[in-house]
């Protein structure tokens, strides 16, 4: 048995232009996403900025919000800026020097191991370990040749990330100028709506979420950083293999990627090992000792009482949410990952309060309606 449906071109016509409206809406969403990734994150960084801006206005008062804005702003670029320029060039000049120096070391590892002539011979290579260092050689010096071309090809991606930078920075500026009043007058525009209210306490919530976790991360990033320094600074006083003065740098290295969630402070820690083991193997197997005991120290004591008013989310919410965010937007997902989740958070706990006030003021009018209907049927008896 067939059922014919019977549809008129008006809504025909309509379920297209719903379907062609997303459609064109995803599309201009994927062509935008540069753009708003650029909005989202100049937002976050406006919230977490604004408790220090709050502090300065404190600190200078009757200059409204213009001085104490502008000087948060020129704190926090400065810090950024400082630390760029102190570790990229240690950074590229450890690397190149090792690379440099790798034939060399090579040879000095190799030139007593009788036991790879004689596997070589077994396998039919009676000079393997010259061709080892020959290799060696020649990528070192490859990339040693090749590495200011390689800089220069990518000067359009360079100067593509710098203009979305100064962009984001921009925009950051202007949000803590102008946010708060739009804000204000977008709120009051609903005239005391009980629904906006409730909306506008959960937005602060949200951005307190947001403070707090960007100013746990930093603090703990702060200590981080100091450390390693310190474990640096001790290690080039004892082996007398660098100068003290990158002590700064490598205590710079640790602390910027322990703001990655989860994973940054081994991956900091590893990177400042290989960096030390280039001038000194046992100086970088020491540290590298180190890092493994500092990070059972940070993650049982240091960042539960450093972040404990924080969001206080299961460790499985935790790194499904970075794990979402990095391979959603890298490594700038996997920092936002967390307020984010914490803040999805905060929705749910309000709607499950709003359901669960609602269910007593149900069954009141329901047991009110029945208590209205029986009195007429009393009063008859």
């Amino acid at each position: 048995m067939s059922t014919r449906i019977q549809v008129d071109t008006k809504t025909f016509v309509r379920f297209w232009l719903v379907i062609l409206g997303f459609a064109l809406a995803a599309f201009f969403i994927y062509q935008a996403s540069t753009a708003l990734i650029i909005i989202g994150a100049s937002i976050f960084l406006a919230v977490a900025i604004s408790p220090l801006v709050k502090k300065l206005a404190h600190l200078i008062p009757g200059r409204g919000r213009t001085a104490p804005t502008a000087l948060a702003y020129i704190i926090v670029v400065g810090v950024l800026i400082a630390i760029i320029s102190i570790v990229t060039p240690v950074v590229i000049h450890e690397s190149v020097r090792f690379v440099g120096n790798l034939p060399q070391t090579i040879d000095g590892a190799t030139g007593n191991l009788d036991g790879l002539t004689e596997f070589g011979k077994r396998i039919g290579i009676d000079n393997l370990p010259e061709q080892i260092n020959r290799a060696i050689e020649s990528f070192s010096n490859s990339f040693v040749e090749n590495f200011g071309n390689n800089l220069l090809n990518s000067v359009s991606a360079v100067a593509s990330f710098v203009a979305a930078t100064i962009l984001l920075l921009v925009l950051t500026f202007l949000m803590l100028m102008e946010g708060p009043t739009l804000i204000k007058n977008f709120w009051k525009a609903f005239n005391a709506n009980p629904r906006a209210r409730r909306a506008e306490k959960i937005l602060d919530r949200m951005a307190q979420v947001v403070a707090r976790y960007v100013t746990g991360a930093l603090t703990v990033s702060l200590i981080n950083g100091c450390a390693t320094t310190l474990v640096v600074f001790t290690l080039s006083a004892i082996f007398g293999f660098l100068s003290s003065g990158l002590a700064v740098p490598f205590g710079m290295i640790t602390g910027i990627l322990s703001l990655i969630p989860m994973f940054g402070s081994f991956i900091g820690g590893s990177i400042v090992s290989i960096l030390l083991t280039f001038n000194s193997p046992a100086a970088g197997i020491i540290f590298f000792i180190y890092i493994l005991i500092y990070l059972q120290i940070e993650a049982n004591f240091i960042s539960p009482k450093v972040q404990s008013r924080g969001m206080k989310l299961p460790a499985l919410v935790v790194l499904s949410a970075v794990t979402i965010g990095v391979y959603m937007f890298g490594l700038i997902g996997a920092i936002v990952a967390i307020p984010i989740a914490g803040c999805i958070k905060i929705l749910i706990d309000e709607f499950a309060a709003e359901d669960n006030d609602e269910k007593p003021k149900a069954k009141l009018a329901t047991a009110t309606a029945t208590s209205d209907s029986e009195k007429p049927s009393a009063q008859a008896n």
